[in-house]
């Protein structure tokens, strides 16, 4: 098996960083209400700024496989430029489109020559799946380089008037015309953008990361529905997909809205994903000590105690100083969170020879969790 190792990493986030005041200019405001929830889900996610693929006058500046395939260009210089690439593998939560895939469309952007392509689907866990990609492809030695990226563009899907018709709806039938804290609540939480990382056969580059190992798990054989899209959850857990629903009910129901179960989501995201950590140290032989930066992708602020007391709890404590984090200044972008953390962790000039990382990311979509530990050569 060949070794791999992260060689470029690059970012692309989209017009000028968005601040807490300006969210419901830039969304909107349903039924011209301001939203109740929104102060307190600020407080306790601590976000200060978010990025959204909005102009000034609300015209869509960018569509997800744009924003994806400019942290590409992003990656190239004149060593290394887009026709290079042999292995193109995108994750994301929010494809421009169900058909083609999304892997597929950054291609169409690209437009630089036949190669291999993959798309993965998912949450958060999305980003980390198409970097796994990559990183076996060059372990199996199918390929010598692999571009892999996360992204998200979610201000479309949570702008005011994609929620109007539920409203109208709502008030035709006498009801309260205000949409369900459930999606509320991710409106102030997440941001669109993208990440890319070149993995390369050989350490190239000014601070190359070795990918020592990738582990994955998933608790969806025992856990219902947690974070969705593109359906309802009914009253047995189970979910009804689109499909299954008339097309009038679409838009009534805001079927296509993003939606989280948030006690669901806080009574099981630390612990399951502490789970499966003391699953990875055990199987790598390494613990705590074995690590000198950790990156736990949080969606938020409210979570990050949480996890330190969960860990402490647990035995495998996580020391403070060891923790980077950047989601206060770039908002939860989902499949693109973990790219944009150790873009900026590289770009900080602290790493050096032999720095262990850790990376750590929930998705809790249906409750799965991806892992990733690198070292500085």
């Amino acid at each position: 098996m060949k070794n791999a190792y992260i060689t470029r990493i690059s970012k692309f986030l989209p017009n000028s960083p968005v601040e807490n005041d300006q969210i419901e200019e830039k969304l909107g405001f349903i039924d011209g209400q301001k939203s109740r929830a929104k102060s307190i889900i600020l407080r306790n996610n601590k976000i200060k700024t978010r990025y959204y693929a909005i102009d000034e006058d609300g015209n869509v500046t960018h569509n997800n496989a744009q924003l994806t395939a400019a942290a590409i260009e992003e990656l190239c210089d004149a060593d290394f430029n887009k026709e290079n690439i042999e292995l193109l593998s995108c994750g994301t939560s929010t494809p421009d489109q169900l058909l083609p895939s999304h892997a597929a469309m950054v291609h169409g952007v690209l437009k630089n020559g036949n190669m291999e392509i993959n798309s993965a689907s998912g949450v958060c866990c999305s980003g980390m799946n198409a970097l796994k990609y990559g990183y076996m492809a060059i372990q199996v030695g199918s390929v010598n380089n692999a571009v892999c990226t996360g992204s998200e563009k979610v201000s479309t899907w949570t702008k005011a008037d994609f929620y109007q018709e539920e409203i109208e709806h709502l008030k035709e039938l006498e009801e309260n015309p205000m949409i369900a804290f459930d999606k509320d609540f991710l409106r102030w939480m997440l941001s669109d953008g993208s990440g890319a990382i070149l993995v390369e056969n050989e350490p190239n580059g000014d601070t190359p990361l070795k990918i020592e190992w990738m582990e994955g798990f998933s608790y969806a054989f025992e856990m219902e529905t947690c974070m969705y899209a593109g359906g309802e959850k009914l009253e047995n857990g189970e979910l009804k997909p689109w499909s299954e629903f008339a097309p009038e009910d679409w838009a009534k129901k805001s079927v296509f809205a993003i939606k989280q179960d948030v006690k669901l989501l806080g009574e099981n995201i630390l612990k399951k994903g502490v789970d499966c950590l003391k699953l990875v140290y055990e199987k790598y032989g390494i613990g705590p000590d074995d690590v000198d930066y950790y990156l736990p992708h949080i969606s938020s602020y409210f979570f990050k105690q949480g996890l330190y007391d969960e860990m402490k709890d647990r035995g495998v404590e996580m020391p403070w100083d060891k923790w980077f984090l950047n989601l206060q200044s770039v908002g939860n972008v989902g499949a693109a969170s973990i790219y944009l953390m150790l873009e900026e962790l590289v770009g900080s000039g602290k790493l050096k020879k032999g720095d262990r990382i850790l990376l750590h990311v929930p998705e809790s979509a249906r409750f799965s969790y991806t892992y990733a530990y690198l070292t500085v050569c």
